[in-house]
């Protein structure tokens, strides 16, 4: 049985009211859009990513990740169910980084009808599956599968508020990545990581970066742990910030 808290070197992650626990495929996707943000940053050598907007935030683990390496970032964070809203405001409240954080619980459809702001990175762990076996619990469908939001839906809410010189980060389940990367047609992939859960897994999550401007693309692939069941020394450069025993 999960834990009700996840507790990171920075910040804890209450989760006991959330359908979606903490899971180790979205720390790493929030570790490596962390890096990608800061990297970005000091590339080009000036703040041009202040704003970001967490499309179904969940837990709010995504956002707090990317505060505690960004703390010019003002996060906006969108979550249709209204207590795991509740769990990540509670979460956001009792971090460091609380003033640039907030929480709105609506449909991120519904919010994008109500906002005229522009965003310079989006970051989603979008509602993975579709037609898949569903669980009889309402929150936990909401949260896994993309009856409440399809991937059509999600790009356009990505179209409607990302800013001209725009980026945004999506992690999805592999088996549906070409379907998303194809919908997506209208912004060019700068990054695509396929990951493994050991080297004798097939792929199971792809990590998309995505760019309003013209990129050419990057291919990487991460095992999260070796054969003797240790973290592989890339996930450890990414997480050891985060986990505290690395």
């Amino acid at each position: 049985m999960p834990n009700n808290f996840f507790q990171f070197k920075q910040f804890m992650i209450q989760q006991e009211h959330c359908a979606m626990k903490v899971t180790t495929d979205a720390c790493l996707f929030g570790a490596m859009v962390a890096e990608h943000v800061k990297q970005t940053i000091s590339y080009r050598a000036q703040n041009i990513i202040n704003s970001c907007l967490d499309i179904g935030t969940g837990t709010g683990l995504l956002s707090l990740m990317l505060a505690q390496k960004n703390k010019q970032l003002a996060i906006e964070a969108v979550e249709i169910d209204e207590e795991a809203a509740k769990q990540a405001e509670q979460n956001f409240v009792h971090s460091s980084w609380k003033s640039n954080l907030s929480v709105h619980c609506t449909s991120i459809q519904q919010f994008v009808k109500n906002n005229t702001r522009k965003f310079d990175f989006i970051i989603s762990n979008p509602p993975f599956f579709n037609n898949d076996l569903k669980s009889n619990k309402h929150d936990r469908n909401i949260a896994l599968h993309s009856a409440a939001l399809s991937f059509e839906e999600l790009i356009y809410c990505i179209k409607t508020t990302i800013s001209a010189a725009g980026r945004f980060a999506i992690l999805l389940p592999y088996h549906r990545t070409t379907e998303f990367i194809q919908l997506a047609k209208d912004y060019y992939l700068e990054e695509h990581i396929l990951v493994k859960q050991t080297p004798n897994h097939p792929y199971f999550r792809s990590i998309l970066f995505f760019n309003t401007q013209q990129a050419d693309t990057k291919n990487k692939e991460i095992i999260i742990k070796l054969q003797d069941d240790r973290y592989s020394e890339i996930f450890i450069e990414y997480l050891k910030d985060y986990y505290l025993y690395l």
